[in-house]
């Protein structure tokens, strides 16, 4: 049986079933949005009971508004399949037998008595379907085929898909491919390509064990899912994106990613229980630690107030602390050993709470993390939600502030844990201060549909809405706009909520009341966002990938009576992902603002807000920061103030609620080194995870007065205070005189005292001349005092003329 209903006028309908003596019938309906029958006359107008139509009554033509028609070409075998194509407007009939296989049923409209043409499959088939752009009719053959039919060509198929080993029970097209499902009785599913007519995919042993089954097949085209039953078991196998050439910083979709102000880097982690640091400098990849919660998919993480400790929740019910060098100091014990979906983690200055599978707050306080294992204790609060809580976020000095999965904000008092308001887009109500003695009144209240509440709940606004709606205002992330300090007394909005179906919504907590609602994301479903420290801009995300940015730095500034339904001014619109954008971080290193996106297509992506390429994490070519992103032209006095302001509060001297306390500085997760006096900062205890307070933020002074040009005190660690930049153009440089004229330089000169001396005569030969018989003075002496004379003054000469010429 099949019903089927024109989707652009309704009216028209036709229901079509076939029977086991091989009778195929169809009822057509005309005026389907009004009446399938006619109302028996005896009827009563507030009467509603059921009414028996019988088959003669519809062929006698006696309701007006449907007429049937019919066939017996199958003569006498069992329908196994029937349906009605819009395309051919013929109903389309399958049985076993190998005559009269499938049988085509046209409907002419002028003629009741339909137009019969049938093809005729050896052995019969078991399934059937029809694909209108290829116009082609493929059958699950019992004889291990799978036949291609053109619906005008009845004599022979048109292609036939050998592979099968067994008789084809169901076939399916994936119409937008151009593609075809087939699944055999010896549970092999098959993906065809119907152009080459080739099989492209073989997929076995993922189904069940029954040996005897029978089986349902629907392929799900617009989410990818396929869906396979075995009598009482359902099998479902969904579609993976195709691995194309876009950069994968993860191998697995990623959940969570966060910036690290402290190391300048970017920690995300995925479905695989991997967590992977990022250089946000140039997108490499620094380490990554595998195996976190085992097989267990990582959620959400959270980084503690002075960013030295990671928070990573996963749906094996547990939430652990870890060093960056992949220690695990504490497992909390959420799920009581079951398996939870922990949405959001947030670390506050006593407490850790956890949210995101249950109506209640788990909440695991800070004073009791003396041992590894660590449980949950009682929130005072006890249960105020209707629904799962989905997020939290706090406002200093004590506001603490949920959303739940029915589009309520409850606030609390974080010091007494009591619940003071509720905020919904159609109603506000008060809260007692001890409903935690009447959880059960709040539960009925929030299950049944009408969403008024009681007298005695002091209702302060409309509370009426519809249950079809009621989850469409479900409250997915909150964002608290910390950067306008004076709201309390001038008015505005300091919340902004998200989710539902696209909207992001602002409040006033201090007045109660919703102040400004816009669409910013039609037709997605529910979206995430983010804000940067200075509430300038907000970036939200929906399940397309699809980012937006706006400025928020003027909107709703001030309160207004009625509620302001005019968007923001959209700064940006892109799409850097392919699938949904699991989380969203706004981060300023370097005074540029930047947008972190992850996303389920294993993706991690930066950019700024101003239109710079989108950069992904993991890609080949390493960016660098300071070139691939500009700066917005604006006033240069603006942008240095707002750089100084922002220098100031990059260092983290306490937590956000520590600084409105005025506690002591020391990060609560840590403790090391609790004697201040005595403790010495070591090189390597620059970027370790038990630094404290006090010293980490001596070195981030010491680093901050580099770059205001002042006098650098010498620091534990010289590479903190390096400054890189570009170098200065050097002038042009002259060649010094010793590269024009080596030899003037280099060349060995004889002195002027030292006057080339000829060698002296021989031993014997000046004995000989001595005692020469005949001449007391010898002839030779005289001659070698002569020539020795002369070569000296020769000698001399050449010297002063070469000293000369050196000298011009």
């Amino acid at each position: 049986m099949e019903y089927w209903y024109d989707v652009l006028d309704a009216n028209e309908s036709i229901l079509s079933f076939g029977d086991i003596t091989g009778k195929v019938q169809a009822i057509v309906f005309t005026t389907a949005l009004i009446s399938l029958f006619e109302r028996p006359a005896n009827a009563h107008e507030d009467e509603e009971a059921t009414v028996t139509i019988n088959w003669a009554e519809l062929l006698s033509g006696y309701h007006k508004c449907c007429y049937t028609l019919e066939h017996n070409l199958h003569h006498g075998d069992w329908v196994r399949q029937v349906t009605y194509s819009a395309s051919l407007d013929a109903i389309i009939s399958s049985t076993t037998n190998n005559t009269n296989t499938v049988v085509l049923a046209w409907r002419e409209k002028s003629k009741k008595p339909l137009k019969m043409t049938s093809f005729n499959v050896a052995e019969g088939i078991h399934a059937f379907d029809y694909h209108s752009r290829l116009n082609l009719i493929a059958t699950a053959g019992i004889n291990n085929k799978v036949c291609l039919w053109n619906p005008y060509v009845v004599s022979k198929p048109v292609g036939v898909l050998w592979g099968h080993s067994a008789s084809v029970i169901a076939v399916q097209f994936f119409a937008a491919r151009k593609q075809l499902f087939s699944f055999s009785k010896d549970k092999v599913l098959r993906l065809w390509d119907i152009q080459h007519q080739l099989s492209i995919q073989r997929i076995a042993c993922s189904f069940s064990k029954s040996q005897d089954f029978r089986c349902l097949f629907h392929f799900d085209e617009a989410h990818g899912r396929l869906f396979i039953s075995f009598n009482n078991q359902l099998g479902l196998l969904a579609m993976k994106s195709e691995a194309g050439k876009r950069v994968k910083s993860h191998k697995k979709p990623v959940t969570c990613a966060l910036y690290n102000s402290v190391l300048k880097q970017v920690i995300s982690c995925d479905e695989g229980s991997t967590v992977a640091f990022w250089m946000i400098d140039t997108g490499q990849k620094i380490k990554q630690f595998t195996g976190c919660h085992g097989n267990a998919e990582i959620s959400t993480m959270a980084l503690d107030a002075n960013e030295t400790r990671l928070l990573t929740g996963s749906t094996d019910g547990t939430v652990k602390v870890w060093d960056f060098n992949g220690h695990c100091h504490h497992t909390l014990n959420v799920g009581q050993e079951g398996a939870v979906d922990i949405s959001q983690i947030l670390v506050l200055k006593k407490t850790i709470l956890v949210t995101g599978w249950e109506r209640g707050i788990t909440v695991f306080r800070l004073q009791n993390f003396n041992q590894y294992f660590i449980q949950p204790e009682k929130w005072k609060g006890g249960i105020q939600h209707c629904d799962d809580i989905l997020c939290a976020a706090f406002l200093p000095p004590q506001t603490l502030v949920t959303g739940s999965y029915d589009g309520e904000i409850i606030l609390w008092n974080n010091n007494t844990e009591n619940a003071h308001y509720v905020l919904h887009p159609d109603y506000q109500r008060l809260l007692k201060s001890k409903w935690d003695t009447e959880p059960q009144k709040l539960l009925s209240a929030g299950r049944s549909h009408s969403a008024c509440p009681s007298a005695n709940q002091a209702t302060l606004g409309p509370c009426s809405f519809e249950t079809n709606t009621k989850y469409n205002n479900a409250v997915v992330r909150l964002c608290i706009l910390e950067a306008r300090k004076n709201t309390a007394e001038t008015g505005g909005a300091n919340l902004v909520s998200c989710g539902g179906s696209g909207y992001v919504r602002f409040w006033d907590t201090f007045k109660k009341q919703l102040l400004a609602e816009f669409l910013a994301h039609g037709g997605v479903g529910s979206i995430i966002m983010s804000t940067d420290k200075s509430n300038q801009y907000l970036a939200t995300g929906d399940l397309d990938g699809q980012l937006k940015i706006w400025n928020i730095e003027e909107y709703c500034l001030n309160s207004s009576k009625s509620k302001v339904t005019q968007a923001p001014t959209l700064i940006r619109s892109f799409r850097p992902h392919e699938a949904r954008i699991s989380s969203l971080e706004m981060c300023k290193p370097g005074g540029r603002l930047l947008i972190i996106s992850s996303s389920a297509d294993c993706s991690i992506c930066v950019t700024d807000v101003f239109g710079a390429p989108v950069w992904i994490f993991g890609q080949e070519k390493h960016w660098q920061i300071e070139n691939s992103f500009s700066l917005p032209k604006r006033d240069t006095n603006v942008m240095k103030s707002e750089s100084q302001e922002e220098s100031i509060r990059e260092i983290p001297l306490l937590s956000k609620e520590e600084s409105c306390l005025d506690l002591p500085e020391r990060s609560l997760l840590d403790k090391k080194n609790k004697d201040d006096s005595t403790y010495n900062v070591r090189p390597s205890e620059v970027i370790n995870l038990g630094i404290k307070y006090k010293e980490r933020n001596i070195l981030k002074k010491k680093t901050h007065n580099l770059y205001k040009g002042e006098f650098i005190q010498k620091s534990s660690s010289a590479f903190r205070s390096l400054s890189i930049g570009t170098l200065k153009e050097l002038p042009e440089v002259t060649k010094p005189a010793f590269l024009w004229d080596p030899e003037k330089y280099f060349r060995e000169e004889p002195k002027e005292e030292c006057s080339q001396i000829p060698e002296p005569p021989l031993l014997s030969e000046t004995l000989n001349a001595v005692f020469d018989e005949k001449n007391l003075f010898p002839k030779e002496i005289l001659d070698r005092e002569r020539r020795a004379k002369q070569l000296y003054q020769e000698t001399s000469s050449e010297v002063k003329i070469k000293r000369n010429k050196k000298q011009l």
